[in-house]
């Protein structure tokens, strides 16, 4: 796609940290592309160079090399006064005064943001309309993630960049977030988000990228990343029967008494060995079958270098 029909252009992105020969690149080399109205989730291990890819992104440093433009043309720093008014951002952590209250904090924020929504009607959409008077520092962490979210809507934001927008959140504060994310995808704004919860990543994003050692180490849909993946096929299998006698074309593995098939061909070998299991009378115990998920994926990439650690450059 060309960077001048997209949201987020980036293209061989580098940022560096140190001076002199103590140096070190926490990105090498990224590049992507989001278009209007996708959602699109970095993922990655600790140190990965996530945070200071959105960084860049969003203005708050200047990429070592490459290039970032947002709406086609804008430079994030250069342009930073034409593509702030679009743009809304959750950091990590916000820096908030503790003794303000939710409303306050909201209505300190509106009066800096340009066409702000209605303090009340801020508040509403992230869940904390029953907190409005109460002081941050006794809001939960969860609460003041969705302070940060109340926050970074403010302004009917274009492009979002959500970092780690439900961390600290309990189960039901974490879906309420999805919910919320959703729709502001659905009036279409353009997001870019970075989280540590793979099941966040592939409920919402169009598209996705692994980055592992400040490099994309794979990228696509869900479907796509997952597709190199092997499915798993799990039983307990009585006697006198052995892992030799399955006809399935995987690998068998048994431990305990459980039989493990990893297979690149989930629906034939079940078929197989279902068929194989029905016709000698064979009951296999607790039979589950799991297809490809993006855990295993990422758990690929992480492992990938035998855990080296890369010199500074």
């Amino acid at each position: 796609m060309a960077a001048e029909k997209s949201h987020i252009h980036v293209q061989d992105v580098w940022r560096r940290y140190g001076t002199a020969r103590k140096t070190f690149d926490a990105v090498r080399g990224v590049g992507f592309t989001v278009r209007p109205g996708e959602l699109f989730a970095l993922l990655g291990t600790n140190g990965a160079g996530k945070t200071s890819t959105v960084e860049m992104l969003e203005g708050l440093a200047a990429p070592h090399r490459g290039s970032i433009r947002l709406f086609g043309t804008l430079d994030p720093v250069a342009d930073r006064a034409r593509i702030r008014p679009r743009t809304g951002a959750m950091l990590q952590e916000g820096g908030f005064i503790s003794h303000l209250t939710a409303q306050e904090t909201v209505g300190m924020w509106a009066g800096l943001t340009t066409r702000p929504r209605p303090v009340a009607q801020a508040l509403e959409r992230a869940g904390l309309s029953h907190r409005a008077a109460v002081m941050v520092r006794n809001l939960s962490g969860g609460e003041r993630r969705r302070l940060d979210l109340a926050i970074a809507t403010l302004s009917h934001p274009d492009v979002l960049f959500l970092d780690e927008p439900t961390a600290g959140m309990d189960v039901e504060g974490r879906h309420a977030t999805w919910q919320l994310i959703r729709g502001l995808q659905e009036r279409g704004t353009t997001i870019l988000l970075t989280t540590h919860y793979l099941e966040e990543a592939e409920s919402l994003a169009d598209q996705l990228a692994i980055m592992h050692r400040g490099r994309i180490a794979a990228s696509g849909s869900v479907p796509d990343i997952v597709a190199g993946h092997p499915s798993t096929l799990s039983f307990g299998l009585p006697e006198p029967w052995a892992a030799g006698d399955l006809p399935v074309a995987g690998t068998v593995a048994e431990h305990n008494g459980r039989v493990t098939v990893t297979t690149g061909e989930l629906q034939k070998d079940a078929a197989r060995l279902l068929a194989w299991a029905e016709a000698r009378d064979v009951a296999l115990a607790r039979f589950t079958a799991r297809p490809a998920s993006l855990e295993e994926a990422f758990v690929a990439v992480a492992g990938r270098d035998g855990g080296r650690q890369e010199e500074g450059a």
